[in-house]
């Protein structure tokens, strides 16, 4: 690959041998393997590829007679749920063609079916082409069963992520734990370095083999050979196993282009991706809007401005939102990659310049003005293409972007953030200065229930500048990953801090107690889905364990002999600050 525009493309090189396929056909997909393909082209690829419809992988949808051929794009195993669903699908149809990818390879089938062995052909795959001809009915009709990857999203020309895979984290001491209750005493391992990939459990080899395999055929598309590097426990595992895979030893033979892949557990540095920082308009946006339904990469921008139809509180299901993702070579796209790349102000400002250059090329009645950017002034450009619907079709990219951009700079939570990052600097400096039981204290005035004592005057639980549950939480990840650069106490403080959680436990379950309705953060902590599920045990249990947990990542760098610390301290001259790790792939 010569750019890195070229190395951008392959993810949408995956996607060829799935378009080959679609030609007059129904087309079903899983939310995972949807959202890697909204930011390689969406549906439109799909349906200028030939398919007649798109639908969602669901055991509630079927087709008609007139529709006898279905393609199925999945990001799973072929087990289970996946093959109940597509078998619920087949039976409540008339196909006589059906095709089947999945994202997961044909070793780590055989690996699934505990099939360790080096096989022929490809037997799992075989086998369910035989199962499709039977829930079709007919023997003779046509069935096949593929591998294609794809599985990773062109974000921008300089990111490329795998989004089925966000749901695997980095091994944790629990984790370790976990593991060890299953081996014979003599067996069990002392830290989590000492882990190898046979230790893991199935599902999670799975994850990992098929990740592996994926990366694998993204470099083979590249002509890459890799020198791999690692950073913490999982990224050992996780280089170890592509430096042994089979497919990646032949590629490194022949490959004409040397990298370097560096690896990186994101437990060695969880302050860049809880921290409130306060330079990157995307940063806030992700953070601030709601996500797409099934999507982690993306968020929803209300493109009611662009209609007449009037706002209540049942007018956000009317109009389909917006979104971030610009597919397409535009100028829309020159704005979303300069967004990225951009500090706040520059960004507002581009925002800003890209309407007012749209809304000129269209010859609308734009009123020019200079200085601050306001979501109003925002909004009052959006509003001027909806006379023109050739005008609003043109720039639809720009002016999602620029939506998004208005809703973020005036949404509520806009103050929250501001707060927070305004007592992460007062936490950094104080690290400096103190040990983190004299830290970690800072943190009790805040964690009291939303609107103080006086809620029944204000008619809300919520001050604007309040943390809320959220909030908290992150900020006692942010602060228990820096823990080990705090001043360390003469008694070692064990005892102080012990205490001290203690409390911080009580007053957090007070808090998400008096909660009227759950975050998902909140729901996924719990494991309850509404606020009248929880109780106060519940609750108590369930931020105990958070706790565990913080306590093991106060402690992930503990065995690093280089780039123990992510915190420099101040000089007089220049402020305190965090230091993130840059991962280059």
């Amino acid at each position: 690959m010569s750019t890195a525009e070229d190395f951008t493309q392959l993810p949408l090189l995956m996607w060829q041998k799935v378009f080959a396929k679609v030609k007059k056909a129904v087309v079903f997909m899983d939310d995972k393997s949807a959202e890697a393909l909204h930011w390689s082209g969406g549906a439109a690829a799909l349906l200028q590829a030939g398919a007649r419809n798109v639908k969602q992988f669901s055991s509630f949808e079927a087709c008609g007679e007139n529709e006898p051929k279905a393609v199925f794009v999945v990001s799973t195993l072929l087990k289970g749920r996946t093959v109940d669903i597509i078998k619920d699908i087949i039976s409540l149809s008339h196909f006589q063609y059906c095709v089947v990818f999945t994202a997961v390879p044909h070793s780590v089938h055989l690996f699934a079916n505990n099939v360790s062995t080096e096989m022929e052909g490809f037997p799992v795959f075989e086998q369910f082409e035989e199962k499709l001809c039977e829930w079709m009915g007919n023997m003779n009709y046509t069935a096949e069963v593929m591998h294609s990857p794809v599985v990773f999203a062109p974000v921008s020309q300089q990111l490329i992520v795998a989004s089925p895979f966000a749901h695997l984290f980095p091994l944790l001491p629990a984790d370790l734990e976990s593991i060890n209750a299953k081996r014979p005493e003599k067996k069990r391992f002392g830290t989590l370095n000492d882990l190898d990939g046979h230790s893991l459990p199935a599902e999670l080899q799975i994850e990992i083999k098929s990740l592996v395999s994926a990366l694998n055929t993204l470099f083979e598309a590249a002509g890459i050979r890799e020198d791999s590097f690692a950073v913490g426990p999982m990224s050992r595992i996780i280089a170890g196993e592509l430096a042994n895979h089979n497919q990646a030893k032949n590629r490194r033979k022949t490959a004409p282009n040397k990298a370097s892949i560096i690896f990186i557990d994101r437990t060695m540095d969880l302050t860049g991706a809880v921290g409130h920082h306060g330079d990157n308009l995307v940063e806030k946006m992700l953070t601030m809007l709601d996500p797409l339904p099934g999507h982690v990469t993306d968020v929803q921008v209300d493109m009611l401005e662009l209609t007449s139809v009037q706002r209540t509180p049942h007018s956000q299901n009317t109009v389909a939102p917006g979104c971030l993702a610009q597919t397409q070579p535009s100028s829309a796209r020159l704005l979303w990659e300069s967004m990225l790349t951009s500090k706040h102000k520059e960004a507002l400002m581009e925002v800003r310049r890209h309407l007012v250059e749209a809304a000129t090329k269209e010859k609308l009645p734009i009123k020019m003005s200079m200085g601050r950017v306001t979501p109003d002034q925002l909004c009052s450009y959006v509003k001027l293409f909806r006379s023109s619907w050739e005008a609003l079709e043109s720039h639809c990219g720009v002016l999602q972007l620029g939506l998004a951009t208005a809703q973020t700079l005036r949404h509520p939570r806009v103050a929250r953030w501001d707060s927070c990052l305004a007592f992460e600097r007062l936490l950094l400096q104080a690290l400096g200065d103190s040990d983190f039981p004299a830290v970690l204290r800072q943190l009790l005035p805040l964690i009291k229930p939303r609107g103080g004592e006086d809620r029944s005057s204000s008619g809300s639980r919520l001050g604007q500048d309040e943390c809320g549950p959220d909030e908290l939480i992150l900020l006692l990840i942010y602060l228990y990953t820096l823990a080990e650069e705090a001043k360390h106490s003469a008694d070692g403080g064990e005892e102080e801090l012990a205490k001290l959680e203690r409390e911080l436990i009580g007053a957090l379950t007070l808090v998400i107690t008096q909660e009227t309705e759950l975050s998902p953060l909140l729901q996924s902590l719990t494991g309850c889905a509404t606020a009248e599920e929880l109780s106060t045990e519940r609750a108590h249990s369930a931020v105990g364990k958070m706790f565990e947990t913080l306590r093991g990542l106060s402690h992930m760098r503990d065995r690093l002999k280089q780039l123990r610390s992510v915190y420099t301290a101040s000089d007089g001259v220049h402020q305190v600050t965090d230091t993130t790790f840059i991962v280059l792939v």
